[in-house]
């Protein structure tokens, strides 16, 4: 039986490099060779532990890769083709998905109610930090790479590329807007990348870290507020002339950011979660105006399947996003333990990290 190299959850703080078989490939699938990977925040949550998969599974969800076998039911597609899968594997015919909520495909399914239930890859099954990866109902979600894409240019359109910009789709972002975007790591800012194409007038980035916030800067920040030197509240309250922001983003996960992002808003604007909470989050009094301020709060599971990572790519084709200088650091799959290293102490001003085997 054929192997391949895999980065796998041993226990909560290891991952470890370790042999597995090759998936055999059934009707509907296919068997793709990675090319690209990179590790997301997600993936420090399950290495801490916060977030429990079974012991053994490869971890991963954003591939970019060749086609190397296709399943006998599988058409449209070829082999040694180039795709991206992504971060989240609807099959199309579940009540999520027939609901319009494809990222929900296979919560509150037979297999017992899952918190991420269209998240599969490196959750519930094999996930792509490997040499390969089977990817399941290849039909819905395999998406072919423009000629002319790069890895790393199509490498955040599986996840935090599509996470970032349905913050601002959740979030009815409108034209005229003013958003805030609270944490300007990979997913912030592709938040605040995608507030600016949804039509915002102005968009605020906050963070603690100066690299992040000329991050924001160059991808579409008309002000950054660093909150390691000034209450982020008080600074975009006086931004907005005490108005407050139509739609605040959080995207980092923590009760400071929560709690800001709602401190923020205006009578009736929105508050858009993006984040991955690791303790329960409580709602202040005053903030919440007692409940009746008209406030909206909306989460956010990235939405997935080939129509979206079409869409997706075609911005990067037209040349209306770049994404591509949010790779910073760059790993081979053997040297993966170091690259959770330095991406789950945010050493070195490290964004994102591109993994090839």
């Amino acid at each position: 039986m054929p192997t391949m190299r895999a980065a796998v959850f041993v226990e909560p703080g290891r991952i470890e490099l370790r042999e597995k078989p090759v998936p055999d490939v059934g009707p509907t699938d296919a068997l793709v060779r990675i090319t690209t990977t990179t590790i997301c925040g997600t993936d420090v949550h399950i290495l801490k532990g916060e977030y429990p998969v079974e012991r053994g599974r490869t971890i991963g969800h954003e591939p970019v890769g060749i086609i190397e076998r296709l399943g006998s039911a599988v058409r449209g597609y070829a082999e040694g083709q180039r795709v991206i899968a992504g971060a989240i594997t609807p099959g199309g015919w579940s009540n999520a998905c027939l609901c319009g909520f494809c990222s929900q495909d296979g919560a509150g399914s037979e297999h017992g109610w899952k918190a991420l239930g269209g998240w599969r890859f490196g959750n519930t099954i094999d996930g792509c930090q490997a040499e390969y990866v089977l990817v399941p109902d290849a039909m819905a979600n395999l998406a072919p790479v423009p000629d002319g894409l790069s890895d790393e240019q199509v490498l955040m359109c599986p996840d935090i590329m599509s996470t970032g910009f349905s913050g601002a789709e959740r979030g009815d972002v409108r034209i005229g807007d003013i958003v805030a975007v609270f944490a300007q790591g990979p997913i912030g800012l592709c938040a605040t990348a995608g507030a600016r194409l949804s039509g915002a007038s102005v968009v605020i980035g906050v963070d603690r870290l100066a690299a992040r916030l000329e991050a924001a800067t160059r991808i579409g920040a008309d002000h950054v507020v660093d909150a390691s030197r000034t209450d982020p509240v008080d600074e975009i309250m006086r931004l907005t002339g005490g108005r407050g922001v139509d739609v605040a983003i959080e995207a980092l996960g923590t009760q400071a950011t929560f709690e800001a992002a709602l401190r923020v808003l205006r009578p009736g604007g929105t508050l858009s979660s993006l984040g991955v909470y690791a303790t329960d989050l409580t709602i202040p009094l005053g903030a919440f105006a007692a409940g009746l301020g008209d406030h909206r709060i909306v989460t956010t599971l990235c939405p997935g399947g080939k129509e979206r990572m079409r869409r997706l790519m075609s911005l990067i084709a037209s040349g209306r996003v770049d994404l591509g200088a949010m790779v910073t650091h760059r790993y081979r799959l053997d040297e993966i333990e170091a690259a959770y290293e330095l991406f789950g102490h945010q050493r070195d001003g490290v964004l994102k990290v591109a993994i090839t085997p």
